[in-house]
């Protein structure tokens, strides 16, 4: 029988130090690799010039509007990738074999994955700045004030971070590269069953409350709300009707799930 180092497992301070040490490499790497720092930053401000200029002017609410409406649905639309980046690098560890020499050491656990997840929050907190800024220039304004905007932001890593838990779970699961790529890609459809980039009250009934169920457009009419870019609707489904319970509730419901579940998962690789 293999036995397993758990060396500080289930201790807080444990936890946090081999934390903090997973953090500084997760950190390390993405410095390392300045390119991915680059695009991740890049191409949500190309998106927002492309929809905002391009689909803005086929839509009802068109110009300055639409890219007022469009902004917060790519920031929830970039924190939603967290599935993506989170799932690359798991199974990128596993694939190389990285993950089996960190299970051999006496760290925490859950220490890897829950650097991975900080860290991932952390570049993504960094990459926003972009965006946010590119949005100010197009015409977006925050009209909550300064309380609001914060919580809109909190939200926002909040989500991101419940989404690299789900991303890092499915990366250990697939165990390859190539077979998280694809997967991962497929994420991108996600923001489109959403109230993310188009209002949702002109699909057909089935589709429409699959959107308005989507965690997407939860968190994105929560950011509506919070900058004070438009107000909460009154009718369709409870998350969309009560936008920042309905944010919580499905952060607490993902983060409930699938951190058990990576932690797990990484605790005892591929049994």
């Amino acid at each position: 029988m293999r036995t397993v180092t758990t060396g500080s497992y289930g201790s807080a301070y444990g936890l946090a130090h081999d934390g903090a040490a997973m953090l500084g490499r997760q950190l390390r790497r993405v410095r390392n690799n300045p390119g991915l720092m680059v695009l991740t930053q890049t191409m949500p401000v190309t998106m927002l010039l492309f929809f905002g200029y391009v689909f803005g002017s086929a839509l009802a609410m068109p110009g300055e509007e639409y890219r007022t409406f469009l902004v917060p649905g790519l920031l929830v639309a970039t924190a939603a990738n967290g599935i993506m980046t989170g799932m690359f690098q798991a199974a990128q560890d596993v694939h190389r074999g990285v993950t089996d020499r960190l299970r051999t050491l006496p760290v925490n656990r859950a220490a890897v994955p829950l650097g991975q997840s900080v860290a991932d929050v952390l570049v993504t907190a960094a990459g926003t700045v972009p965006l946010l800024l590119v949005g100010l220039a197009v015409g977006w304004r925050t009209e909550g004030g300064a309380l609001g905007a914060a919580g809109a932001v909190a939200l926002l890593l909040l989500f991101r971070f419940a989404t690299t838990w789900v991303g890092i779970f499915l990366g250990l699961l697939t165990r390859s590269e190539e077979a998280a790529g694809q997967l991962g890609s497929a994420t991108f459809v996600l923001p489109l069953l959403s109230n993310a980039y188009i209002p949702t009250e002109g699909l057909p009934g089935w589709l429409r409350t699959v959107a308005e169920w989507n965690p997407i457009s939860a968190v994105t009419t929560a950011l509506r709300d919070l900058f004070g870019n438009a107000a909460v609707p009154d009718e369709g489904a409870w998350p969309v009707t009560h936008p920042v319970a309905g944010s919580l509730a499905w952060c607490a419901v993902l983060l409930a799930v699938f951190v058990p579940l990576a932690v797990r998962r990484y605790a005892h690789g591929g049994r």
